[in-house]
């Protein structure tokens, strides 16, 4: 990030932001006002292993959506900023009883192999961010069996998730703002080409078979629903 860029959008927006509290106006990944709302990373790596070496028929998925805590690189209509998720952003919204989050491919809602709706998808917070876990994946099911060579392959390492801010601040310089709560509910957490936050991590294995924890993406979007990658 420029830093003479930087101090130039912190001060323009300094300007005509009315309150610190506001929230990113024209949020994205890029200079380019058509850019999406996901930032874009480094690569980060996966795996996916049978149950006994010789059945895929179930896989078991875990990740993280968004990593608390890690500043990451965003625009808004006045320029780059530095974000940050703060730990238990996520709190209430995840506590909901009819909490309604697929996991999806590119954030595509046809696209769901996993859902917390039916059993097959748990959401929680822990020390480092957003865990995701699906356990049982369908091997079978076209979109899993889409994606899993392109994970071993280390074509496809990161993710993100789609959520709405609730409540954020700037900080006094405008150079930075904080996510404070966020709102998951029909939003989405989603395995993407490209991530938001570089500190994000994960892993997909087979169930009941252990595997390592790998580094994955983020996403989000604008004050509607977002995509941190």
């Amino acid at each position: 990030m420029d830093p003479e860029i930087l101090e130039q959008a912190a001060a323009a927006r300094g300007a005509g932001v009315a309150q610190r509290g506001d929230r990113p106006r024209e949020r994205r990944n890029a200079q380019d006002p058509t850019a999406r709302a996901a930032a874009r990373v480094s690569g980060v790596r996966m795996t996916l292993r049978a149950v006994d070496d010789t059945d895929e028929s179930a896989l078991h998925f875990t990740g993280y959506a968004s990593v608390y805590e890690r500043g990451y690189e965003m625009w808004d209509f006045y320029g780059p900023y530095t974000e940050i998720v703060s730990a238990g952003a996520g709190a209430l919204s995840l506590a909901r009883t009819d909490l309604d989050v697929p996991l999806v491919l590119q954030h595509q809602s046809l696209r769901r192999i996993a859902r917390t709706t039916n059993g097959t998808l748990t959401l929680s917070e822990d020390e480092t961010g957003l865990l995701v876990d699906a356990p049982t994946l369908a091997a079978r099911d076209h979109d899993v069996a889409y994606i899993a060579p392109k994970i071993r392959a280390e074509l496809i390492d990161e993710m993100s998730f789609m959520f709405r801010i609730e409540r954020g601040q700037w900080s006094p310089d405008y150079t930075e703002y904080r996510i404070e709560q966020y709102d998951i509910h029909r939003g989405d957490v989603a395995i993407v080409g490209y991530g938001a936050n570089p500190h994000t991590s994960g892993s997909v294995r087979t169930a009941r078979t252990q595997t390592r924890r790998l580094d994955l993406g983020l996403v989000s979007e604008d004050e509607r629903l977002l995509a941190l990658r």
